[in-house]
């Protein structure tokens, strides 16, 4: 993919990027949206505890916290569940 001129730059996503923003609503819920989509929403204490645990979205840490609450992060553990005897067929 070439520059062309008159047209945005698109940053290449990060390492630490797993696709998670999050955005708060004016009664103070947050949601936490994964590829765009709603992955999940806070309330109350949670959100706020929230809002301060993170702060910018884009880097590592508010990253794993999201993947984290919405349960959306890797376990170590995909390649053996498929040699699992329920799993095979």
């Amino acid at each position: 993919m070439g520059f062309c001129p008159g047209q945005p730059m698109q940053e290449a996503p990060s390492a630490h990027d797993l696709g998670f923003t999050y955005r708060v609503r004016k009664n103070g819920d947050v949601e936490i949206l994964h590829r765009g989509r709603l992955a999940s929403t806070l309330r109350g204490a949670e959100a706020q505890g929230f809002q301060q645990e993170a702060g910018d979205e884009g880097s590592a840490e508010a990253q794993q916290l999201m993947a984290r609450i919405t349960g959306n992060y890797k376990r170590g553990n995909e390649r053996l569940a498929g040699e699992h005897h329920r799993n095979r067929r």
